[in-house]
């Protein structure tokens, strides 16, 4: 009896879960309010950047290229959801852009678009379009409520509970660490798990049509790949850009995105 009450309560506590995402329209499962993750994000963005080597805007080109794509993505993902009538959706987001002084090859984006590049992807990323590329499947991860969906998992598998303050209350170094390991914060890229197949492929076509939709050549998404794939060697490639799927699936998926992510491309400075 005892079993099929708990059996009862887990399926239901399954369905509650249960949330659909704007931007695709499936469901999802996520056991944590984005509003309660902004609010965590605020703080620990904050945190993060008094702990590493800001690069400032002024004097700085590189830093001014992020900030440049970073207002022109989060633009043109505004405009979409405008357009759609899904302007609610981002009620709480507060856009900011850093570049970090750091050799690490990753970035990342926290709920309430707190996005971070570190100065070690631009090598591979040699110029903007392709930084927009991966700003834009960055930015994509924390609206399609990615990091939430592996941070819910990971609550449930350690036992912390479906309710963000009382899992910083009882245990709050577990909790952070489960925070930035969902969001792919850190420098040390290679210790942070992959998104997941589904994860990464959604992200790639959204950012591949915002990336478009900012004025960006997408094209310049496969060129990256084939830099990427160069920069690996006989390695395996940083899990920042994964290997989750290959690179040779993720390009011949860019591809099949590519025609979508054309047709809304509008070359920066063009009428």
């Amino acid at each position: 009896m005892t079993r099929a009450i708990l059996t009862v309560f887990a399926a239901a506590a399954l369905l509650v879960a249960c949330s659909r995402n704007a931007l695709t329209g499936k469901s999802q499962f996520t056991l944590l309010p984005e509003s309660q993750l902004q609010s965590m994000a605020t703080t620990e963005y904050q945190q993060f950047l008094s702990s590493n080597k800001v690069v400032a805007t002024t004097g700085s080109k590189d830093a001014e290229m992020v900030r440049r794509v970073g207002q022109r993505i989060t633009a043109a993902v505004e405009s979409y959801y405008k357009e759609k009538g899904m302007a609610d959706q981002l009620s709480g987001f507060k856009w900011e852009y850093n570049l970090v002084n750091d050799p690490a090859v990753n970035a990342w984006c926290m709920p309430g678009g707190k996005i971070v590049v570190y100065t070690g992807l631009l090598p591979i990323t040699q110029n903007e379009a392709a930084l927009a590329a991966v700003m834009g499947h960055e930015v994509c991860h924390a609206l399609l409520q990615h990091g939430n969906q592996r941070m819910s998992q990971g609550m449930a598998q350690q036992g912390l509970g479906a309710a963000l303050s009382v899992a910083l209350a009882n245990k709050p170094a577990a909790t952070q660490n489960l925070f930035m390991t969902a969001y792919g914060v850190g420098s040390n890229v290679l210790g942070v798990l992959p998104f997941s197949r589904k994860h990464e492929l959604e992200a790639d076509r959204y950012g591949l049509l915002f990336t478009a939709m900012a004025g960006y050549n997408p094209q310049e998404a496969i060129a990256l790949w084939d830099r990427m794939e160069k920069a690996g060697g006989d390695q395996k490639p940083p899990e920042f850009l994964s290997t989750h799927p290959s690179e040779g699936r993720r390009k011949e998926q860019l591809e099949k995105f590519m025609p979508e992510a054309l047709k809304v491309y509008k070359p920066v400075g063009s009428k």
